[in-house]
C-alpha cells in the first residue's frame, strides 16, 4: 500500500462518505475527513492529523483548493506531504493553475466502481 494516512479535505459531504466507501473496500489506510480548508490547514500546522496524502477539492468555501495546496507548500512542517487533487471540475488540467503544487489532479468518477479503481491505481 502506498499511503496509509489519507486526509481529504473537501466541503462536500456525500462526496467524503462515498469516498471512504470506496476506499474501506479495496484499502486498510486510515481515513480523516475535514470540510472545511480552513480548519484543515490549522489541524495540519498543529499536527492534530498527520497524513501521508492529502485530497484535496478544488471549489471550496473560504479558501479554494489551489490556495489550500499554496498555504500547504509553504509550511516547512507539511510541504512534502503530497497532495492529489480530486474534483468535478475537468476545467482544470495539469498545466492550469489549479494543479501547482499538486502531484496529480483526477476527476472524480461518477460509479462507485470507478472510484474504486481510481483509489487502487492512485492510492493504494
Amino acid at each position: 500500500m502506498k499511503y496509509k494516512n489519507i486526509l481529504q479535505i473537501d466541503d462536500d459531504f456525500d462526496d467524503c462518505e462515498f469516498f471512504e466507501d470506496a476506499l474501506k473496500t479495496v484499502s486498510d489506510a486510515a481515513y480523516t475527513a475535514v470540510h472545511n480548508p480552513i480548519d484543515a490547514l490549522n489541524k495540519l500546522i498543529n499536527q492534530e492529523v498527520i497524513p501521508d496524502l492529502i485530497i484535496v477539492d478544488v471549489n471550496m468555501p473560504f479558501m479554494t483548493g489551489p490556495e489550500l495546496i499554496n498555504e500547504i507548500k509553504k509550511r516547512q512542517t507539511i510541504k512534502d506531504i503530497p497532495v492529489i487533487i480530486l474534483s468535478t471540475s475537468s476545467l482544470c488540467s495539469p498545466a492550469g493553475s489549479s494543479f501547482s503544487g499538486a502531484e496529480d489532479y483526477l476527476i472524480k468518477p461518477c460509479t462507485f466502481t470507478e472510484l474504486q479503481n481510481l483509489i487502487i491505481k492512485n492510492i493504494c
